[in-house]
């Protein structure tokens, strides 16, 4: 039992680190490492709302870390945050079908944002009463 919980700690962290770094990216702007090599224009409004998103993707980083210590009594906000994740994931889905596919890396970042969600959802649930029973 206790293995489950710091496999999901340990898991949940790692994973966190996606949206601290990109989300500290993000906040650069359309000059970001990965918006930079497309050569954006500079407009206020894209630049604007990228460095917003970046900082709400940023903020969610924080939110899981903040959670892992009690994520067995952290349900509904583990479940909230993973449920933004899974949007966002449906967010993707309808990128593609409008424009085409992202890169390879964003591919997989759906899958997880899409499968993964889900299955967290699932673990945490299972642990949390494992662990309170």
């Amino acid at each position: 039992m206790a293995f489950n919980r710091t496999a999901l700690q340990w898991s949940t962290g790692a994973l966190a680190l996606i949206p601290l770094a990109t989300g500290a990216l993000t906040m650069m702007g359309v000059r970001d490492p990965l918006y930079g090599t497309l050569q954006l224009p500079a407009n206020a409004l894209l630049d604007s709302n990228l460095r917003f998103f970046g900082g709400v993707w940023l903020g969610l980083g924080v939110s899981v870390l903040w959670m892992i210590p009690r994520i067995e009594q952290n349900g509904v906000l583990f479940r909230a945050l993973w449920g933004m994740i899974f949007l966002g994931g449906i967010g993707r889905l309808l990128s593609v079908s409008a424009v085409g596919w992202p890169p390879i890396p964003f591919v997989v970042v759906t899958g997880l944002e899409i499968v993964g969600a889900p299955l967290f959802v699932i673990w945490q649930r299972r642990m949390a009463q494992a662990w309170t029973a």
